[in-house]
């Protein structure tokens, strides 16, 4: 009898594994991760809990111009409308004094939310095995471990439908030039693939971050829409400012993935925001 396929991303219990490290940082965006790590306490003082890195310069395949610098930052209470206009003044100051990145996405969420039961199997997840510590005492020591299963794949991306509207008002108004879609055709595009990626992972049974990958996970199992994906995929990347793909997620692509995905795994639970 042949041996079961051993995916990516699962320790030999089945459990997945956090990706990332302080230590996969590629040398050109050392001096910027430090940056932030030494501005940080001082922007949020005693408030700080901790602060983490996800994406691809912790996982090390960042692109030296292209990539961006993701940041969770969580707090001693919750984060008001100062905490985030400040940490959007920090992402501006990093975004500009280092060249080598392309913005600063940051998350801001309070340590009771990150650690509620609403989250469990949604930010905790994230925070437990797609985020890298950076700073204070790591909140994946009070988390389970995960498995690849229904529950994480409906908690994670099972709101695609929800989605859907606000994308279209986006789409709405959006200047009308390829320059300005661009950027909503590739947050789409990822946003797509990670869905139809963890519709499929408990089948699959493992764990990528690499759009690519996700697409042909997908396509194993709905070759009738794997071309689509892997399109959204190569978008991701390298995105077009072509409104017709913007009308083609909204009006197909996004739409049967959120019906397939409700049939398959149901609706995430509604969150307060």
């Amino acid at each position: 009898m042949p041996e079961p396929v051993r995916r990516p991303g699962l320790d030999a219990e089945g459990y997945l594994v956090r990706e990332g490290s302080l230590a996969h940082v590629p040398p050109a965006f050392r001096a910027v991760v430090a940056a932030a790590r030494d501005r940080l306490p001082a922007v949020f003082g005693a408030r700080l809990h901790s602060a983490y890195l996800y994406g691809s310069i912790p996982r090390g395949t960042a692109r030296v111009g292209r990539s961006d610098l993701d940041l969770l930052i969580a707090l001693r209470e919750e984060p008001a409308d100062a905490d985030r206009a400040a940490v959007h003044a920090l992402g501006e100051a990093l975004d500009e004094e280092f060249p080598q990145i392309d913005g600063v996405g940051t998350l801001l969420y309070s340590r009771a939310r990150l650690l509620s039961d609403l989250e469990r199997y949604d930010l905790a997840w994230f925070v437990a095995c797609l985020c890298t510590p950076l700073l204070g005492d790591d909140l994946a020591a009070h988390l389970p471990r995960y498995r690849p299963d229904s529950l994480l794949a409906r908690e994670t991306n099972g709101d695609l439908a929800r989605w859907l509207p606000r994308w279209r008002e986006r789409i709405a108004g959006t200047e009308d030039t390829e320059e300005a879609r661009r950027p909503l055709v590739r947050f789409m595009s990822r946003h797509l693939v990670r869905t139809g990626f963890t519709l499929v992972m408990p089948r699959w049974q493992g764990w990528t971050s690499d759009l690519r990958e996700m697409a042909e996970a997908f396509g194993a199992y709905y070759p009738e829409r794997a071309a689509q994906l892997r399109t959204a995929a190569e978008y991701g990347y390298e995105p077009v400012g072509d409104p017709v793909v913007l009308r083609s997620y909204v009006d197909d692509l996004g739409p049967w993935l959120a019906d397939e995905y409700t049939r398959v795994h149901g609706t995430k639970a509604p969150r307060p925001d």
